[in-house]
């Protein structure tokens, strides 16, 4: 992609609207928050009191609209906490630039490097490098500055009351993670009644397995109804898969494809009701007709063999979905199986989680790693961004530091789309606040009231965009400012010129110390051929030998392919919005060989659904050609991390003892199943295999392409934009 084409996606990105569902109560009980601490400092205290119980007060709301599965009154008070921490920290070492800069640098450092735990850890901390950029602005003394660090994580402590207080759809966003889960499985069946080989993103049932973790005081009030579907749900997929498949499932026409498409039909009008049910608490009605569908008739079925095995399976696990939908809330649902002590994943309490920070943050300690890298440029943007400020002959410098530091992120694409979001946000903000200004005069109790309605809408429109939720956080701002009896004439243009700048600062930064994802490729697409070769490879040893600890293996294997799928999706995703020559993969050949991968990966999937129990007949053969998988694959991973082609001598010798086994021993699925994995692979190989010669002639039809494309979308006859 062209820098041109990469800006102009930054800024189509940074402006669109993002379609999602608003949660107008959560909002005003947070807007709330932020009037109770506002209102008593104003009356009790003065207007400087007041800022600082509004900026720990909405930081520490806008701290519990982020995606996290923590309780939320914990993720407020830890914020608060935060807040006044490096609010304090900042008051003791602003006297001098000797002491503050490098408090600030190793500050910024540490936020960057809280990206390794994850996104709410990363946005929360950047938040308290903000606070300690205010404090130059703030108190006088020790005891004033500890009196301002107090009210700041009052304000995170009057959040954490409301929700403790005020619950509002308590578990909810876990009750959505497990619906949407049961939806994309429903989602799924739908799809296959149109296209037997649809492709399935396993991301919401991941999202729902991490949801599903909770701390032992968690698990105490979880309701019950969380408990078993997610199973549920995970066991459903690979059965609708192998139903529709015409390979191992229903012929491709006839009676036994119309069959299946019925019960396709059927398992996802119930799935859906379940997820209903799940998401609003309440029973849900499924029509008699899918019901009936449900129904295997053992003399008139027209699915026979591995199709008729499917069917069964089905209609037993639609069973349970059933009884979910009829149930709601108000009965228990199905616990899913397993030994006694494994009745919930463990989520580590906020002290244990200490030794897992060090853990993450260790891993991410390497000149390569982007976590590290954004950390570098936070630090370093920062620091030059407050030394700039300083030389400016306004007021309010400390603006260019913070619009850097709240705009970065790890990688290139959200940098510069949030960069964007905030100018357009902060300009018309400014002048809808300005005008509001000039109207209303001089008024701290009005001023401090339109701050309040402005930081709830705000968060009303927190998850619409960066773009719409800024221009009411800079209104927000411009009351607050006015409340402390600063002038409009003097706030807004220096708040629009900083905010410029500080865009501008966070931009160039990535352009000098960028963590690109594309050279990352193909060491992302190795960890995903190994990890799906060991899926493959416990798979087979299920049939080879069905015993519970192989069930387990498959179970580990099943999620680290998943989440190294997720990992190379990810950087796919990335790589594809950078303006960055292709390095080892061009997006044509990453694009065929995660075709390939998904291919055998769903192979897979399909001679999982028909694993044999403890009493079922073994396959003897399936043990060699697990082995062949499983070497080749690792071997493979290495090659192509290193730019070689892979080959698969093993694979295709154990194909070949395979085929020469006794006739009728072991069953057609795998069987039917390994020769579909073979194919995959061998279509991989033929993705990125190249002799130096191709390889330079690729990276230049790569070029020609990504030129004539643009040159394309220019003139207006390029292909329909996919996406935001």
């Amino acid at each position: 992609m062209t820098w041109l084409r990469a800006l102009r996606e930054v800024v189509r990105s940074g402006l669109t609207i993002e379609e999602t569902r608003l949660e107008p109560l959560l909002a005003l009980r947070t807007a709330v928050g932020v009037a109770i601490v506002i209102g008593p400092a104003l009356w009790l205290a003065s207007p400087a009191y007041a800022a600082s119980a509004a900026l720990g007060a909405y930081s520490a709301g806008a701290a519990t609209f982020q995606r996290t599965w923590r309780p939320r009154k914990v993720i407020a008070l830890g914020a608060g906490v935060g807040l006044a921490l490096s609010t304090f920290l900042g008051y003791l070492a602003a006297g001098r630039l000797a002491t503050f800069l490098p408090l600030l640098a190793v500050w910024a450092f540490a936020a960057g490097m809280a990206w390794a735990v994850g996104s709410t850890a990363g946005i929360v901390a950047a938040t308290t490098v903000g606070s300690m950029l205010v404090t130059v602005t703030l108190p006088t003394s020790v005891g004033r500055a500890l009196e301002h660090a107090a009210i700041i994580a009052l304000g995170g402590v009057a959040q954490a009351l409301l929700i403790l207080l005020f619950p509002i759809r308590r578990w909810g966003a876990h009750r959505d993670a497990l619906a949407d889960a049961l939806a994309a499985v429903a989602d799924y069946a739908r799809r296959l009644r149109h296209d037997p080989t649809a492709p399935f993103d396993p991301e919401p049932l991941m999202t729902a397995r991490d949801a599903a973790a909770v701390t032992p005081s968690q698990a105490r009030s979880r309701p019950s109804v969380l408990h078993g579907p997610r199973g549920l749900a995970e066991r459903i997929r690979p059965v609708v898969a192998a139903l529709a498949d015409p390979d191992v499932g229903a012929p491709a026409e006839g009676p036994g494809r119309d069959r299946a498409r019925e019960l396709l039909d059927a398992a996802a009008e119930v799935l859906d009701a379940a997820a209903r049910a799940i998401r609003r608490g309440t029973p849900a009605e499924v029509s008699p007709g899918s019901t009936d569908a449900l129904r295997v008739d053992e003399e008139h079925e027209v699915l026979e063999g591995p199709a008729r095995q499917a069917a069964e399976r089905l209609v037993e696990l639609l069973g349970e979905a059933l009884e979910i939908a009829r149930c709601g809330t108000r009965g228990r649902t199905p616990a899913p199986p397993g030994p006694a002590d494994a009745q919930f994943l463990v989520r580590p309490t906020m002290f244990r989680l200490v030794p897992v920070v060090v853990r993450a943050v260790r891993r991410e300690l390497r000149r390569d790693a982007p976590v590290f890298r954004h950390a570098v440029r936070l630090a370093a943007v920062a620091t030059l961004g407050y030394l700039i400020a300083a030389r400016l002959p306004v007021g309010h410098g400390y603006w260019v530091p913070i619009t850097s530091v709240m705009v970065m992120r790890p990688d290139f694409h959200q940098t510069y789309a949030r960069a964007v979001a905030r100018l357009a946000g902060t300009l018309a903000g400014v002048a809808l606040a300005t005008g509001m200004v000039r109207a209303l005069g001089p008024d701290a109790q009005v001023f401090g009231l339109l701050a309040v309605v402005s930081a709830g809408l705000s968060f009303t429109l927190n998850r619409t965009g960066y773009a719409y939720s800024q221009c009411f956080t800079a209104a927000y701002v411009v009351f607050l400012l006015g409340m402390g009896g600063q002038g409009w004439e003097q706030t807004v243009p220096e708040r629009v010129v900083l905010t410029l700048l500080g865009g501008a600062l966070a931009m160039l930064a990535y352009v000098v110390f960028p963590a690109w994802e594309t050279p990352r490729l193909p060491g992302r697409l190795a960890d995903w051929l190994a990890a799906d070769g060991r899926y493959a490879a416990a798979v087979l040893r299920s049939y080879a030998e069905p015993t519970r600890e192989h069930r387990a293996d498959l179970r580990r294997a099943l999620l680290a392919s998943r989440e190294a799928r997720a990992a190379w999706q990810e950087t796919y995703d990335r790589a594809r919005q950078e303006p960055v020559r292709p390095r080892g993969l061009t997006s044509r050949e990453a694009e065929e060989a995660q075709e390939a991968l998904t291919g055998f990966d769903r192979a897979a999937m399909l001679m999982e659904s028909h694993v044999p129990r403890d009493d079922s007949r073994l396959v003897p053969q399936a043990e060699r050609f697990a082995e062949a998988v499983e070497a080749d694959t690792a071997q493979a991973a290495v090659d192509v991390r290193e730019h070689r082609n892979p080959h698969w001598a093993r694979v295709e010798e154990a194909l070949r003892a395979w085929e020469g086994a006794a006739a009728g021993d072991g069953s057609p699925v795998v069987r039917r199943g390994a020769e579909l994995q073979k194919q995959a692979l061998e279509d991989l190989a033929t993705a990125v295999s190249r002799t130096p010669l191709e390889r330079d002639v690729g990276s230049a039809r790569e070029e020609q392409r990504v030129r004539a494309a643009a040159a394309a979308e220019d003139d207006g006859s390029g292909p329909a934009h996919r996406g935001g």
